[in-house]
């Protein structure tokens, strides 16, 4: 199971550059002009996650396999993207792909580096991208809503469940709102996220700053993080700058550097963790001599489910899950331990899987 999250903001405001640094290459070109990504990058990343280190010295793996999360670099939008202005709807559409918005605002004055609208806002640069992204929805979901609209008049019941979840977005969009904000009951979700609105996505806003602001932030910080707390979203400080040049370091040399810049870590485990949880990802763990191997589910995932995500056979033959939670399992030293002290459970098809739970199903072949 996939997810991808949408690297996205107006030109020359760090995108690619932070694409990079996230990615370790240099698969996205950073140059000073707009549009200098033509076609959406894709790079996957670790998720940090200390406990699976653990378990793997645990357990005695010859492998550790994190979990995963793709990032989509997107090439910058303008003013004017949803009626085809600079690369228009095609960038639209790649956004329409991913699970999530990671918003990157310009929070830093640099006069050798060119705004693309002649100024440093981020406020009324999120204001573009979102307008944008409002507009092309509200014109997609027009035509939508009108051909379903017929539909349903004919007692199409299709149709009307169809309208259950269109109306209250075509709402919101009409009252410059984006469709996030739609009212939607949680049984019917799964339909609404079928519309594919680009404003469903939740959002994450990456504040790009200059070097000496990564610690601290500024005054650009702190207007967009009063945003995301209005908005209930979340608002990370990075310096993609640095993040760039510590892809460059030895991994031996990277903690050195990070504290003569007066960080604990980069913004770029932020970045992926506020992700992770931006789409409400937990993690399960398998744990053996072979490997420890984290994976990724979203919560509320039942135990079928999550074995699905190891292999399809072992969702269809689901029979049991022999589950021991993360701090049972470093307890007890293993799923020896755990068994003898009777902290091993055996779950079946309706067990809600835990962040942490340490798992091996058993399946019918």
């Amino acid at each position: 199971m996939g997810f991808k999250c949408g690297i996205v903001g107006l030109p020359n405001v760090g995108k690619s550059t932070l694409f990079n640094a996230l990615t370790e290459t240099a698969a996205a070109e950073s140059a000073n002009y707009p549009f200098c990504t033509i076609e959406p990058n894709v790079g996957e990343v670790p998720v940090p996650d200390p406990r699976l280190e653990k378990l793997a010295g645990i357990a005695g793996s010859a492998q550790v396999i994190p979990a995963r999360l793709a990032f989509v670099d997107i090439a910058g939008l303008v003013r004017g993207a949803s009626s085809g202005e600079g690369l228009g709807n095609q960038f639209l559409a790649h956004i329409r792909e991913v699970d999530a918005i990671i918003h990157v605002l310009r929070c830093f004055a640099d006069d050798n580096i060119t705004h693309v609208e002649g100024r440093v806002d981020p406020l009324a640069d999120a204001a573009i991208v979102e307008t944008e992204l409002m507009l092309a929805d509200l014109e997609s979901l027009e035509r939508r809503v009108a051909t379903t609209r017929k539909r349903a008049a004919t007692k199409d019941k299709e149709a009307a469940a169809q309208l259950a979840v269109m109306e209250p977005a075509l709402a919101v969009l009409q009252e410059g709102k984006p469709a996030r904000c739609a009212d939607i009951a949680d049984d019917l979700k799964p339909r609404f996220d079928q519309l594919a609105l680009l404003t469903s996505k939740p959002v994450l806003y990456v504040c790009n700053v200059s070097e000496e602001d990564a610690a601290t932030g500024n005054e650009f910080t702190a207007q967009v993080e009063a945003k995301a707390a209005e908005e209930g979203a979340v608002a990370v400080i990075v310096s993609a700058a640095i993040e760039a040049e510590v892809a460059t370091l030895p991994l031996t040399e990277r903690g050195e550097y990070l504290d003569s810049m007066g960080l604990s870590e980069t913004g770029l485990a932020r970045v992926i963790r506020a992700g992770y949880s931006l789409l409400d990802l937990i993690t399960y763990f398998t744990a053996g001599p072979k490997e420890a191997r984290a994976w990724t589910i979203p919560r509320q995932s039942r135990a079928p489910q999550a074995a699905g995500v190891i292999h399809t056979d072992f969702e269809k033959g689901f029979i049991r899950a022999e589950t021991i939670s993360y701090a049972d399992y470093v307890a007890c030293n293993g799923e020896a331990g755990a068994k003898e002290a009777g902290k091993m459970r055996l779950e079946g098809k309706e067990y809600i899987v835990q962040d942490g739970d340490v798992m091996h199903f058993r399946f019918a072949n």
